[in-house]
């Protein structure tokens, strides 16, 4: 089922509880921590990881642990760090460390003998299981600096034509000047690249544009007017694409109740990338809850901001902030950083509260930067090298700037040719090799350098970010991060696509390139990126996608994912959306895609590692810090492991408490320091439980995101 976009949920009251030391939060049973292994000499108790550094699929963590020894009467309490494997599935948000390697091993209150067995027994027990964690746990914690893409510091952010229109309307996008090609044994022509069904009569020179089952539009001047046609010739209706199995679902609102169709919207048409902004009357203006410095406009599906003391407009689009004095005048190109700062105050519960992945230091932002170098990864069969790459005629190859390297310009599969001898293709996430253009291809095991030096103004810049992890005899692990899905981290936030426009190929069939504009893309914490149109409402339905008259499949963003029930101000109208798409994502792995089936293997996410298990009555409250020692939050404070008991911790307070001072109290000159750290160890751990707690509840609504629970339904608070 298609789920909804950009509803931020009830996890934008986050905030609110995370500042609290009382602050609790259920989790999933398969993801809660501490996580307990059992050995002949007694239990391993290991507490929440708190990561270091992640470097493609291999991570570097430490975390607190306890050693409850049979027969002991009280378990001894130290800190280990380790290397591992991470294997993640996006589609559940799982994370799998595997193949842990213990590199270091302290017990503050041991003696040296004890000290001695017990790291001995950690280093033989922890290596033989498996630890699960959730993404969101993972990503919340995270102390990594931003792995970015050289290359994605030339992501193109001049602006496309951006067009405003104080009425309901659609944008239809051409890849180009119109492609015309013969529909078979009938004496009408289709044009070819462009994503929506345009038929045109060369007899009457009439253009049909399709709607729906039901519904064309109608013109004699495809750049003109277009009116809903009548009595449209059997010819023709039946050339409409085939309608989707939840169409009955479509014309109802979250309720079940029926739709009031909207009025027909007014169709424009491009051949050059643009995006439309569409109210469905004069533009009208309401505040962000909270904020004075900021207006919202309430009657358009689009992202749209005015600043009072500026008095200019601002624009989101595809992740990039474009503003102008005039609604219809010129847009220039604004930098996240370069946003007035109240931006960043716009509240996370508000209207506008999904437009804060885009707004670099909020939190959100600083986590969909994370998330973008987070690799899904998987076990790929070394047997299994199914590939057949299909050119439209002979191969023909075009030079990659700035490089050695050509591309394949007459497929669909991108083919990277190297030397004469030497060609590589990536086909869903999947690297092969080949000594000629036309195979015969074998699964890789190794990727030129150069390859990774390919610019964002090539079309196949996206290959640059499938990795290959690590070689074994059976299988190869391979990898992308969200750049393969054309998720790029630029400055200190995410923007989707790299801005260029790439032409397509047209000859017998058409073959298209990555597309950025014309989408109305939005990020969604949970899902990812969905596409949309800039009006949702009525039966019109617009179905778009994929058809016989291209060779290549789906035209527009790789693995197209439209909205459940349309943007934020149709959700608040019950509407959905009003386009359908003929090919629709069903998955964020990509590694599930039918067409990897056969080569990926369960080694990705299996083991033959035993998986550790929640340890129960134990609260998730043990850290360590960065010198090895144990800490534990409590409802009164923060308390340190010394001589085999819980002490509090001396010279300085918990910074979520409220001091017991009178408020005219001289401060201090500088925070004392307490016998482990004093302050700023303090200040990191709080961080530590803050990011702890906030992992938990971003898990929490990601399932009620994905399982359709009342926060996933409920529209966001106003």
């Amino acid at each position: 089922m298609l789920r909804s976009i950009f509803q931020l949920l009830s996890f934008i009251t986050i905030s609110l509880f995370i500042s609290t030391g009382a602050f609790s939060a259920t989790e999933d049973s398969d993801f809660k921590w501490p996580q307990e292994i059992t050995t002949d000499k007694g239990s391993v108790i290991i507490y929440q990881p708190q990561p270091e550094s992640l470097n493609e699929d291999k991570l570097k963590s430490r975390a607190a642990v306890s050693i409850e020894l049979n027969g002991a009467e009280s378990p001894v309490f130290g800190a280990i760090w380790f290397t591992a494997q991470l294997k993640i599935d996006r589609d559940e948000r799982t994370s799998t460390i595997a193949n842990i390697n213990i590199t270091n091993v302290r017990f503050p209150e041991s003696g040296n003998k004890k000290y001695e067995k017990l790291t001995i027994l950690l280093e033989k027990e922890i290596p033989k299981w498996d630890l699960t964690i959730s993404m969101d746990q993972l990503i919340s914690s995270l102390e990594i600096e931003d792995q970015r893409n050289i290359q994605a510091t030339k992501i193109n952010t001049l602006p496309p034509e951006i067009i405003f229109v104080e009425k309901p309307a659609i944008l239809i996008s051409i890849d180009g000047e119109p492609e015309m090609r013969s529909v078979p044994s009938r004496s009408l022509k289709r044009i070819i690249n462009t994503a929506f069904t345009i038929i045109y009569e060369p007899g009457e020179k009439i253009y049909y544009l399709n709607a729906d089952k039901n519904t064309w539009y109608v013109t004699k001047d495809l750049m003109g007017e277009w009116t809903v046609g009548s009595d449209i010739p059997r010819g023709i209706s039946e050339l409409a694409p085939e309608e989707p199995e939840d169409t009955e679902e479509l014309m109802t609102d979250i309720t079940g109740e029926k739709i009031k169709p909207g009025p027909p919207p007014i169709i424009i048409v491009r051949t050059k990338p643009a995006e439309l902004i569409s109210s469905t009357d004069k533009a009208e203006f309401k505040p962000i809850e909270g904020m004075t410095e900021l207006l919202y406009m309430s009657n358009t599906d689009s992202d749209v901001l005015m600043d009072i003391n500026s008095q200019s407009y601002y624009v989101l689009l595809a992740g990039r902030w474009y503003t102008s004095k005039k609604m219809q005048g010129e847009w220039k190109y604004v930098p996240g950083k370069s946003l007035p700062e109240y931006f960043s105050k716009i509240p996370e519960d508000s209207n506008m509260g999904s437009v804060l992945y885009a707004v670099p230091g909020t939190r959100i932002a600083k986590n969909a930067v994370l998330d973008a170098q987070i690799p899904q990864t998987a076990a790929i069969k070394r047997s299994q090298a199914n590939l057949q790459v299909e050119y439209d005629g002979l191969a023909i190859f075009q030079p990659i700037d700035g490089t050695t390297l050509s591309y394949a310009v007459n497929t669909a599969t991108p083919v990277i040719k190297v030397t004469s001898n030497e060609y590589y293709a990536v086909d869903d996430g999947v690297w092969f090799t080949a000594n000629n253009a036309n195979g015969q291809w074998h699964i890789a095991t190794k990727i030129p350098n150069i390859i990774y030096t390919i610019p964002a103004n090539s079309p196949v810049y996206n290959v640059t970010f499938v990795k290959i992890y690590k070689v074994e005899p059976e299988v190869v692990y391979m990898g992308y991060t969200p750049g393969y899905t054309y998720t790029y981290i630029y400055g200190s936030s995410i923007v989707y696509g790299t801005g260029y426009y790439y032409p397509g190929w047209y000859h017998t069939w058409y073959y298209p390139h990555p597309a950025t504009w014309g989408y109305h893309a939005r990020w969604n914490p949970y899902m990812g990126w969905g596409f949309g149109m800039s009006y949702s409402s009525g039966p019109f339905t617009f179905y778009i996608g994929t058809g016989s008259w291209y060779h290549g499949g789906w035209w527009g963003p790789r693995l197209y994912f439209p909205y459940r029930y349309g943007y934020r101000h149709a959700y608040r109208h019950g509407a959905r959306p009003g386009y359908r798409p003929s090919h629709r994502r069903t998955s964020n792995n990509i590694y599930k895609n039918p067409r990897n089936r056969a080569r990926v293997t369960s080694a990705n996410s299996k083991t033959n590692k035993a998986y550790a298990r929640p340890a129960t009555n134990r609260a998730n409250n043990v850290y360590t810090d960065r010198q090895g020692n144990v800490h534990r939050k409590t409802n009164q404070g923060w308390q340190t492991r010394d001589n085999k008991s819980w002490k509090n911790s001396t010279g300085t307070r918990d910074i979520n408490r409220p001091s017991t001072k009178p408020s005219n109290s001289r401060p201090a000159t500088r925070p004392q320091q307490g016998k482990y750290g004093g302050f700023n160890n303090q200040q990191q751990l709080q961080r530590n439980y803050q990011s702890r707690n906030q992992g938990i509840q971003n898990r929490r609504n990601f399932n009620n995101y994905r399982g359709g629970g009342r926060a996933a339904r409920a529209p966001v608070r106003r």
